[in-house]
């Protein structure tokens, strides 16, 4: 089990890896050994999350988002494997735990009477301003 917080776990075998070339430089490593990480994990699917936190979760991912629900985190900042496994792990865990916290609601608030007091009066300066392009037309 890979605990996310005191009341969110998610079971091992929910996470699809698969190993796959990195790209970029390297030498001859990179060609020759597959270190990159590809983590997959069904969020749709998952019997882990909460109705709430997976809603969140799928906004959360965007475009790692497929179609079918799964997300996909990619992981190829580091030369060894299992380091990427840990990588690609920790992206995963700090994403539920982003959607695992509710957003705090909205309380609406009403301007105070000063500031509504300085809109007015940068409203009028503006408009000021503006009358001073007009042209007159000039008597002949």
């Amino acid at each position: 089990m890979i605990r996310i917080n005191d009341r969110l776990s998610l079971d091992e075998r929910e996470i699809e890896e698969s190993f796959i070339r990195a790209s970029g430089p390297g030498g001859q490593n990179v060609n020759k050994v597959s270190t990159a990480v590809q983590l997959r994990f069904n969020v749709r699917a998952s019997p882990s999350l909460p109705e709430s936190v997976r809603a969140r979760l799928e906004r959360l991912a965007g475009n790692r988002l497929t179609n079918d629900g799964v997300l996909v985190i990619t992981a190829q900042r580091h030369r060894s494997q299992d380091r990427n496994r840990q990588d690609a792990l920790a992206g995963l865990v700090e994403l539920i735990r982003q959607a695992a916290v509710p957003p705090v609601p909205r309380r609406k608030t009403r301007p105070t009477l000063a500031s509504r007091l300085r809109r007015l009066e940068a409203k009028t300066h503006r408009a000021g301003i503006k009358k001073t392009r007009t042209r007159r037309p000039e008597p002949e």
